[in-house]
């Protein structure tokens, strides 16, 4: 079974790719609803954001404020590189044996993990390629700003990841998705269609 990465920068169509090859049958580990999980009460990693950040974060629901925590891990890096110490190495095992178990099923050809931060994780290096899913700068500006961020935020989310050029250097496949769904779609099914030869082959 091949263990392909996908990633690209914040709102650059990745979790588009993500749909369409979930719809295409290939299972698809999402790594930040993983993040999520783990950040629920109860969880591996909730009292070590709220020690790390402050009890504060906490709603009334008892779960953190994504939102609020977001807003000052983006504004300091040495924040959001205290947050990724806690959440990748534990997003990481679950991923790897998730991985292990549907490789030992035999049921797929293919299974692809999605997250923004897989090269910088260092998990890409654990993988057998990677999918890089990109579109224009000006693109991912207006797709961010859509959804209701200010441009500073916005600007600031962008800068947070790596450049794209370094993503597209160390991509195996790449999805351009600057262009409509229909075009996106069609590049997707030709990388299944390359999946399945590779394996039969």
């Amino acid at each position: 079974m091949l263990k392909l990465g996908l990633t690209g920068g914040i709102a650059s169509g990745k979790s588009v790719v993500a749909a369409i090859l979930r719809e295409l049958g290939f299972p698809v580990l999402d790594a930040d609803s993983i993040s999520h999980i783990l950040m629920e009460p109860g969880q591996a990693a909730h009292h070590e954001i709220l020690q790390s950040f402050g009890a504060d974060l906490v709603g009334s629901s008892g779960n953190i404020d994504r939102h609020k925590l977001a807003a000052i891990v983006f504004a300091d890096p040495a924040k959001l590189a205290k947050l990724n110490s806690i959440l990748h190495p534990r997003v990481d095992q679950i991923i790897f044996r998730q991985l292990e178990d549907w490789e030992k099923s035999g049921a797929h050809t293919a299974a692809f993990v999605e997250a923004a931060l897989l090269i910088e994780a260092g998990m890409a290096a654990r993988l057998d390629g990677l999918v890089v899913a990109w579109c224009t700068p000006e693109q991912q500006l207006e797709r961010l700003l859509a959804r209701g961020m200010s441009e500073t935020e916005a600007r600031r989310r962008i800068a947070a990841q790596l450049p794209l050029e370094e993503k597209l250097k160390r991509a195996t496949y790449t999805i351009n998705c600057s262009g409509t769904l229909d075009e996106t779609r069609a590049q997707v099914k030709a990388l299944a269609m390359n999946l399945l030869e590779r394996q039969t082959t």
